[in-house]
């Protein structure tokens, strides 16, 4: 089994926000690896991982980083593959990894979602990869589908809440 998707991260502190991407790539069933790569302390592994992702068969990059979160645009920079940034929580509440990730030069974009949003950034990888795999599209379908039975039980459940003064 040949990974689609790489979730690379600049520590393993970082693992307890990405385990909700592990979690959901694993659940749609499609093959991922995870690595630690640090644009800062290993930079030659983090062009040398970028720019042979191509050819390893990777289709999407989802790369996490917090405070100056370089990781994710270094990774761009080194490959024609979508990447992903996860800005990791730290100082300022995220918002300057958040800030680091988005603020890309012209030609070289990440895709970024919010603050320690790693089960959005997996849910994104998938959509990608969608495009062109019928039975990745038919799991994403499901698991969306999923989230509409979840909030019409909510609703269900809500009705049988009683107040005094409540009117549904």
């Amino acid at each position: 089994m040949k990974p689609l998707v790489s979730i690379i991260m600049g520590s393993t502190s970082d693992l307890p926000v990405m385990e909700k991407a592990c979690q959901l790539l694993n659940d749609l069933q499609v093959p991922f690896e995870v690595n630690a790569l640090s644009a800062h302390r290993t930079p030659e592994a983090v062009e040398a991982f970028a720019s042979s992702a191509k050819e390893r068969g990777l289709k999407v990059i989802i790369a996490a980083a917090g405070m100056a979160a370089a990781l994710p645009g270094v990774i761009a920079a080194s490959t024609t593959l979508p990447v992903i940034g996860v800005p990791i929580k730290g100082m300022l509440d995220g918002l300057d990894a958040m800030l680091s990730i988005i603020q890309m030069p012209p030609g070289i974009p990440v895709a970024t979602v919010g603050v320690n949003a790693a089960q959005n950034a997996a849910i994104l990888a998938v959509e990608m990869l969608a495009l062109t795999d019928a039975a990745i599209a038919q799991r994403l379908a499901d698991y969306k589908s999923g989230l509409k039975a979840k909030i019409e039980k909510a609703n269900k459940d809500l009705a049988e809440v009683k107040y005094d003064y409540k009117t549904n």
